[in-house]
C-alpha cells in the first residue's frame, strides 16, 4: 500500500467515527495521561490506521483519542515513533498527513526533555521557542515539488505561545520558554555535547518533536510544543541518565503538567 492510500485509509477511519478534529495534541515521555481529559473519547489503535506506525518504546501507548477538550475537537495521539527507533526522520509523516487530511489546523506537541539550564529543574516545563536541529535530518527528503521548501520562521506559532503563557499565568504554573536542541539518540549527551548546546543557545535538549513539527508546517498546521523537564544535562549534575529516570520524574510531575495541557487546549483561540 502507498503512503497516500494508507493516508486515505486513515483519515476514512477517523471521518468514520464521526469526530472532526481540529486539534491534533501528540503525547510524549510523560504525558499520556492526558488522554483521560478528553471527553466523550472514541480511541483507535494505531494498528487501525496503517498511515500510523508501530511503537516500541515504554511510556508510548499507541492510540489515537477522539473527542472534546472545552470547545475543541481533538485528537489525542498517545505516543510517537523516534528516529532513533530506526534512523528514518519521516517516522511520523503519515500520522500528520492524516491528521491534517481530517481538518486539524493545529498541533500541540509534547515531550520529556533534559535541561540546559541551571534554573530551569526536573518538573519543571518549557515553552519551545525555537529549535535546534543538531541531527540534521529532514523528514522531507525524497519529496518532490515547492512544498517541501518550508519555512520555518515561525516554527512554533507566536500567537499560540502567548496564548499558552497566559494558560499559565491563569493557572498559577511557571512556565519557562527557550530552545529545544533535537539530538537523534539513543543515548544520551556527553557532557562536552551538553557544552556544547549550551554554546549555541539551546535551554534544552530532547529526541524528538523537531521532525514533527517540520512535518506539521509542510501541511500548514500551527505548531505549539511543551517540554517537561526530567532531567539535567549530563555533567551538569552529579546523577546518572536511564529511561528509567526520564519516565519516574515524568510521572511525579504529570499531574500538573497535563493540567496545564488541558487549559492550554481548551484556551486556544484557532
Amino acid at each position: 500500500m502507498s503512503l497516500d492510500d494508507a493516508i486515505a485509509r486513515s483519515a476514512e477511519r477517523i471521518a468514520a467515527t464521526g469526530h472532526r478534529p481540529r486539534v491534533a495534541v501528540l503525547l510524549g515521555s510523560g504525558w499520556q495521561p492526558f488522554v483521560a481529559r478528553v471527553q466523550s473519547a472514541v480511541t483507535l489503535p494505531y494498528a487501525q490506521l496503517p498511515a500510523f506506525p508501530v511503537l516500541g518504546v515504554d511510556g508510548h501507548a499507541g492510540s489515537l483519542a477522539l473527542g472534546r477538550i472545552g470547545a475543541h475537537e481533538v485528537a489525542v495521539l498517545a505516543g510517537r515513533k523516534h528516529a532513533y527507533e530506526n534512523g528514518d526522520a519521516a517516522v511520523m509523516k503519515g500520522a500528520i498527513a492524516t491528521l491534517a487530511a481530517c481538518g486539524a489546523t493545529v498541533l500541540v506537541q509534547t515531550n520529556a526533555a533534559g535541561s540546559l539550564d541551571a534554573a530551569m529543574r526536573p518538573g519543571e516545563l518549557m515553552l519551545i521557542g525555537d529549535h535546534l536541529n543538531i541531527v540534521q535530518r529532514s523528514p522531507l527528503i525524497g519529496e518532490a515539488g515547492s512544498e517541501r521548501f518550508v519555512d520555518l520562521r515561525d516554527a512554533y506559532d507566536p500567537a499560540l505561545r502567548a496564548q499558552a503563557r497566559g494558560a499559565a499565568q491563569r493557572a498559577g504554573v511557571a512556565l519557562h520558554e527557550g530552545v529545544y536542541a533535537w539530538i537523534l539518540g539513543p543515548q544520551f549527551e556527553t557532557p562536552a555535547e551538553i557544552r556544547m548546546l549550551q554554546r549555541l543557545g539551546a535551554q534544552a535538549v530532547g529526541m524528538s518533536t523537531v521532525p514533527e513539527t517540520i512535518l506539521a508546517r509542510r501541511h500548514g498546521l500551527r505548531v505549539l510544543a511543551l517540554s517537561m523537564i526530567t532531567n539535567m544535562g549530563c555533567g551538569l549534575e552529579d546523577q546518572a541518565l536511564s529511561h528509567a529516570h526520564t519516565l519516574a520524574v515524568a510521572q511525579a510531575a504529570q499531574t500538573r503538567a497535563v493540567s496545564l495541557l488541558e487549559a492550554i487546549v481548551g484556551a486556544l483561540e484557532l
